[in-house]
């Protein structure tokens, strides 16, 4: 019988996240976004793309935080989280909107630097995950065989 998933224990994953190489990461395309607007005479979209990417990583943040809050409780609940995601979400869409409305047209960088951001930051958690469970693939392979290839094991010549 299975558990509906209402009633499924609340599990996060550890995954890699790394606050400090998210921040490099966005400084050095804040820098990137900021010499080719500049170059293509439109500087505030690259500063603009800039405040994105920061505040992807205020958003990312913030998750880690209330992640670890609301894992440390006893009995986590599932509705909880969904409600501060939507909340947190709600806040930082609401911010980078109004942002892109009264900086119109250069504001609209905010929008893609927060798009990038989330793309960053699934490939920065997403590949070292991928790298480990390669490796561990590779070292349960190389496991069932011998150096020459060969299987181990399976000497059904009885």
């Amino acid at each position: 019988m299975t558990t509906p998933a209402q009633d499924a224990p609340l599990v996060f994953p550890s995954v890699a996240f790394r606050p400090i190489r998210l921040l490099v990461i966005s400084a050095v395309l804040t820098a990137a976004a900021v010499a080719a607007a500049g170059f293509a005479g439109h500087l505030m979209v690259g500063v603009f793309f800039g405040v994105g990417l920061l505040l992807g990583l205020l958003n990312a943040l913030l998750v880690r935080r209330s992640v670890a809050s609301i894992t440390a409780k006893e009995h986590p609940l599932k509705s909880s989280m969904a409600i501060n995601s939507a909340t947190r979400l709600a806040v930082i869409t609401v911010i980078g909107l109004v942002v892109a409305y009264i900086f119109r047209p250069a504001g609209l960088g905010v929008v893609f630097g927060l798009a990038l951001f989330q793309l960053v930051l699934v490939l920065s958690t997403a590949l070292p995950v991928w790298q480990k469970l390669r490796a561990g693939d590779a070292a349960e392979s190389a496991g069932d065989h011998t150096p020459d290839g060969t299987e181990r094991g399976n000497s059904n010549d009885a």
